[in-house]
């Protein structure tokens, strides 16, 4: 055991071009860890608060030197002299000194930077890797390793790209028993034929905040469905067998909360949420479908429950903005049978603690957890890796390309080198 002896944070740039944060803390031993911390340019209205400076002559008001200020001094007095080893400890004492339900007042961004960092420097003290060092920490216990599949964004949409389509991400999902080196291997295969697929429909190859293509002037939101699938036969793969369809609809991006209508601009639509249910029924049986997620808004609940029915246990309905990571609302759709899995997200729960508690909770349920990448903030953590294969997630969500977004899964495969190749 090893007391924590400082705690440093400084500015650094995310992949949108604007600041986010890298915490540094140091143990009494000379142990170091360090984390940088994500955040979406498309964000559910109950996620922790991301802490900005709000001074338009820095970065249009989107600095942190605020948070950093918090992490530099209230929260290093706090904490300095604590175990590391007792995280779940340090993490309920940051909750305690912000005070809020949102973590408005430290920062969720400067909270998780330093949760992440007291982590990452025990598991160096203790010379283990972190995926078995968080199995250790919150006592996951020995549940077999089962590396989490790549569910790769390669269509973004909505509020992540200009004058496309109005539902967010169209992702493709890996299937069947291969390796994870594999999984990569053929989804990067998928999306390379993608890209001739949308180059033969004279549509752009650019790429948006993800990595992923982000083509203007797509004819209707079912078409990236019919590339995707194209693109998988295309590579020489089988839908459904080898690999299938993911959607984020992201629908509070396009829910009038007034009107109670989702608005389908590209369309001209206008719909209740029973007729957007209805929309999607269609796709459900036309396509190899492996998730859908977010596809009612997040104030939408008594919806859900529908949409769940609608699909009828062929796939898992993941929640995002609906649940936001926060072991409340998760429970609440689960007793509301309103999802079927969970999209997690570490600066949406604003600690790492908060986080893992809300994966054991899907663990314990049966149901599905899916530790994510963000939009406009993302940094070359991987930190949701490690996480994703502590608790045995069945996908991780990260873009194709970007360093950012790839070293993701080159930590994936490294993961799987360590642990003896396939699980």
């Amino acid at each position: 055991m090893s007391k924590i002896k400082n705690i440093y944070a400084r500015e650094i740039l995310a992949s949108g071009g604007a600041p986010s944060l890298e915490v540094t803390v140091t143990l009494e031993s000379g142990v170091i860890g360090e984390a940088s911390v994500s955040y979406g340019a498309s964000a559910g209205s109950k996620e922790a608060t991301v802490l900005l400076d709000g001074d338009k002559s820095r970065y249009n008001g989107k600095g942190m030197l605020t948070a950093i200020y918090n992490i530099n001094n209230q929260i290093k007095n706090a904490l300095v002299g604590m175990e590391a080893a007792n995280q779940r400890e340090i993490d309920n004492k940051m909750i305690e000194l912000d005070g809020t339900v949102n973590k408005a007042v430290l920062g969720g961004n400067a909270m998780l930077g330093v949760s992440l960092a007291v982590c990452r420097a025990q598991a160096n003290e203790e010379k283990m890797p972190l995926y078995k060092y968080l199995r250790k920490t919150y006592g996951v216990g020995e549940i077999g390793w089962k590396l989490p599949k790549p569910m790769i964004v390669m269509i973004e949409g909505g509020k992540h790209a200009d004058e496309t389509t109005d539902l967010q991400e169209f992702m493709v999902g890996a299937m069947g028993d291969k390796t994870a080196a594999e999984n990569v291997r053929m989804e990067m295969e998928i999306y390379s034929a993608l890209k001739n697929i949308l180059k033969t429909e004279k549509l752009s190859t650019n790429v948006g905040n993800e990595g992923a293509f982000a083509p203007n002037g797509i004819s209707s939101n079912e078409k990236p469905m019919e590339y995707l699938t194209q693109a998988i036969i295309n590579a020489g793969y089988t839908p459904g067998v080898d690999a299938g369809v993911g959607i984020d609809a992201a629908a509070s991006e396009f829910y009038n909360e007034e009107t109670k209508k989702y608005i389908l601009k590209l369309e001209g639509k206008e719909l209740t949420s029973e007729e957007l249910i209805a929309y999607y029924k269609p796709w459900i049986e036309k396509y190899k479908i492996a998730t859908m997620e977010d596809m009612l808004s997040e104030f939408d609940w008594d919806n859900w429950p529908k949409m769940v029915e609608a699909i009828g246990g062929k796939f898992p309905l993941i929640a995002d903005d609906l649940t936001v990571t926060n072991t409340k609302l998760w429970q609440k759709a689960i007793e509301m049978k309103a999802a079927t899995a969970i999209l997690i997200k570490l600066n949406q729960a604003g600690t790492l603690t908060e986080t893992v508690d809300c994966c054991l909770l899907a663990n314990e349920h049966g149901l599905m957890t899916m530790p994510s990448h963000r939009g406009g903030g993302e940094t070359n953590d991987t930190f949701l890796v490690d996480l994703a294969v502590a608790v045995n997630s069945a996908y991780i969500k990260v873009g194709p390309t970007r360093g950012e977004r790839v070293c993701k899964y080159n930590r994936l495969m490294k993961i799987e080198e360590e642990l003896g190749g396939k699980q």
